[in-house]
C-alpha cells in the first residue's frame, strides 16, 4: 500500500476529477458492466456544469499518492458518500480506503447516525469490507442503459442509551 494523504476538492480539480471518474468506470467496473453501461455511465461527466455542481456541491476529498490526485470521494448532506473513485493506475493502493475512512469519519462528527452509499457492484465488495451492509438493490437509468447498484448503510452511532434509573 502507498502513503495516501488526503486534501479538500479545489475548483481546478474539476478536469482530473473528470478523468479519474471516466477511467474509473471504464477500466475498473469492466468485470461488473458491459461497454454500452460504462459508456453511458462515463458519459455522465461530459456535462461538465452539472459534474463540477456535484462535486462542489458536496464536501469532496482529494486522495493524493505520490504527488497525484488518485482519486476523490465526496459526502453530500453529510449522510452520503456520493462519489468515489480512483484512477485505475493507483487501484489497490490504499486510496479508497482512506477516502471511506476520512467520510465516515466527517459523517459522524457532523451528527450523522448513519451514511449511505449506492455502491456499484464494482466497489460493493469495499464498502463491505469496511463495514456497510447491503439494504436494498437499485436500477438507474443512466442515457439508454440502465446499471445496478446496491444502497449501503454503515451504522455510525449506536442507539441513545436509554435512561438511567433513579
Amino acid at each position: 500500500m502507498s502513503d495516501v494523504s488526503l486534501r479538500p476538492y479545489i475548483p481546478s480539480d474539476f478536469r482530473r476529477c473528470a478523468e479519474i471518474f471516466r477511467d474509473s468506470v471504464e477500466e475498473l467496473a469492466a468485470d461488473d458492466y458491459d461497454p454500452d453501461q460504462r459508456a453511458a455511465w462515463a458519459s455522465t461527466a461530459n456535462d461538465e456544469t452539472a459534474f463540477r455542481g456535484r462535486l462542489e456541491g458536496a464536501l469532496t476529498l482529494i486522495a493524493v499518492i505520490d504527488g497525484t490526485a488518485a482519486g476523490f470521494g465526496s459526502l453530500k448532506d453529510n449522510e452520503k458518500i456520493d462519489m468515489l473513485y480512483i484512477h485505475p493506475d493507483f487501484a489497490s493502493q490504499g486510496a479508497g480506503r482512506t477516502l471511506i475512512d476520512a467520510l465516515t469519519k466527517l459523517a459522524s462528527a457532523r451528527g450523522a447516525k448513519r451514511l449511505a452509499v449506492d455502491a456499484s457492484d464494482a466497489s460493493k465488495a469495499l464498502f463491505e469490507r469496511l463495514g456497510f451492509r447491503a439494504e436494498k438493490r437499485n436500477l438507474v437509468h443512466v442515457g439508454d442503459e440502465w446499471l445496478a447498484n446496491t444502497t449501503m448503510i454503515k451504522q455510525l452511532a449506536a442507539d441513545p442509551t436509554p435512561p438511567t434509573k433513579h
